[in-house]
């Protein structure tokens, strides 16, 4: 059951869809392959029990993160693909992946698969399009925007 932080801001309004245990990785498996099967899942997320992977699964599609196909009628079997809004999330996984190689897990790190080297994530602007430090960004509320209830 997804968490309610009663905030109007947009990181808790995306932790409340993405923030619980599998969501994100969920999220980095189907960045790996094109599609999954509820299989797929179970044997690349250890410890995740059925009806939770089903109710992950689920209110993704809900969200509009993914999309499922069913392959099969009898019984149901389905396959799960990213959907544009979805594949958006890839940047978090690649943040959530650069902070934790730097971090947690030195062990692993995001590379560029062409050189081989470590990458970095950052802000660009999207009028100018230069790259912004991150000390000269904040969170501003659009002022055509009412609080959200």
């Amino acid at each position: 059951m997804p968490k309610h932080y009663d905030q109007n801001c947009p990181v808790a309004k995306a932790l409340e869809l993405v923030g619980d245990r599998w969501t994100l990785l969920i999220v980095r498996d189907l960045l790996d392959e094109e599609s999954r099967r509820f299989q797929d899942f179970q044997q690349s997320l250890k410890g995740i029990a059925p009806a939770i992977l089903s109710d992950r699964l689920k209110l993704m599609e809900e969200h509009g993160l993914v999309t499922r196909r069913f392959y099969s009628d009898h019984p149901p079997r389905a396959d799960y693909t990213l959907t544009d809004k979805g594949k958006d999330l890839g940047v978090v996984i690649g943040a959530l992946a650069t902070w934790g190689s730097r971090h947690v897990y030195p062990e692993a790190a995001l590379v560029h698969a062409d050189c081989g080297h470590p990458v970095r994530v950052g802000y660009f602007c999207s009028h100018c399009n230069d790259r912004v430090r991150g000390t000269a960004v904040t969170l501003q509320r659009s002022a055509s925007l009412h609080p959200l209830s």
